[in-house]
C-alpha cells in the first residue's frame, strides 16, 4: 500500500489515476509529478518500488496538497465574506457564487425547499 502525502493510494489502479485521490492533485499535476519523477504513467500502485515511492514524494512535496490547500481555500473564503464582497455574501447565505441562476435550480447550494402546508 503506498502512502503519499498522507493519503493510501489505491493499489489496483494506475498511478496515474491514484495520484488523484490526493487532494489538490488533478490529472494534469499527476501526469507532471510523474514526469518530474521518471515514472511510467502505466505502473499499478502495488508494482512500485519503494525508490520510485520515494521520488513521486520529493516531486509531489512541491504542490501546496491536501491540509495546506484545504487552509488556503477556506481563508481565501473567510477573507471574501469579511471584507463583505459580494462573493463572500453569495458564499455566507449558502447561495451559488459564480453567478448561475437561482430562480429554478440551484437545490444543491440552497438546500432542500420544504413545500407551503394547507393549500389546495
Amino acid at each position: 500500500m503506498a502512502r503519499i502525502a498522507g493519503i493510501d493510494l489505491p493499489r489496483d489502479k494506475r498511478i496515474v489515476i491514484g495520484l488523484t485521490y490526493i487532494y489538490g492533485v488533478g490529472n494534469t499535476t499527476a501526469k507532471d509529478v510523474l514526469a518530474k519523477a521518471n515514472v511510467s504513467e502505466d505502473i499499478r500502485v502495488r508494482d512500485l518500488t519503494p525508490d520510485q515511492e520515494d521520488k513521486i514524494r520529493e516531486a509531489i512535496d512541491t504542490y501546496v496538497i491536501e491540509g495546506d490547500l484545504r487552509r488556503q481555500v477556506s481563508m481565501s473564503i473567510k477573507n471574501l465574506q469579511e471584507i463583505g464582497s459580494y462573493r463572500g455574501m453569495r458564499h455566507r447565505r449558502g447561495l451559488p457564487v459564480r453567478g448561475q441562476h437561482t430562480k429554478n435550480n440551484a437545490r444543491t447550494r440552497k438546500g432542500k425547499s420544504t413545500p407551503i402546508t394547507g393549500k389546495k
